[in-house]
């Protein structure tokens, strides 16, 4: 078994707590690894021109971030955020093809197939982009009651569903649930179920 990184898990601690710089950092180092993945994904062109790498990266990104804010990923070292981003992408392309498929969608007829319609080589994230990813990680959590940010704030310090249950009363069946309809409902609030991509 590979050992934690510790320097990691404290860069995910920040993360977790809102730290802008951390976020920001975040998408500088993984944000090009995400649209890279959702390149290789949409093979496609007639779905480039409904959503591209950047669409999915926003999308991956915000999910994140919302997730982040709740404790909901256990990350211990650089691999298991690229693995769990790069995931991310990969369901968010296919639930993208699936739902042009299933509404029977002919992109063809939305707008006229141009071949030379590929993506630039990809950038950096703009500093723009990167605070983005903040503003949405704080965003998120002033959405959060006042329980629910505390039972967020206990799983992103690491504290296991016992413990948080112990300590905040209940079950650990129903602080998961309570924390999983939390991200439901105020990822739905921020309209991330309902932007351009799911």
């Amino acid at each position: 078994m590979v050992p934690d990184d510790p320097a990691f898990n404290d860069f995910i601690r920040r993360v977790r707590a809102g730290d802008a710089a951390a976020a920001e950092a975040l998408v500088k180092q993984y944000g090009e690894k995400v649209r890279r993945e959702a390149r290789a994904r949409t093979t496609d062109p007639r779905l480039r021109q409904v959503f591209d790498s950047v669409d999915i990266c926003q999308s991956v990104l915000g999910s994140f971030f919302a997730g982040a804010a709740a404790g909901q990923f256990e990350l211990n070292r650089p691999d298991d955020l690229v693995h769990l981003l790069a995931g991310m992408a990969r369901n968010k392309v296919a639930h993208q093809a699936r739902k042009q498929r299933a509404a029977r969608r002919d992109v063809r007829k939305s707008r006229p197939l141009d071949l030379s319609v590929f993506e630039p080589p990809a950038s950096d994230p703009s500093p723009s982009q990167a605070v983005a990813g903040a503003d949405l990680f704080a965003a998120f959590r002033q959405k959060l009651t006042e329980e629910e940010r505390e039972l967020a704030d206990r799983r992103a310090k690491g504290e296991s569903w016992e413990q948080v249950a112990d300590a905040m009363g209940g079950t650990v069946q129903g602080r998961r649930k309570q924390l999983e309809r939390a991200i439901a409902r105020v990822t739905g609030e921020l309209g991330l179920n309902n932007s351009k991509v799911e």
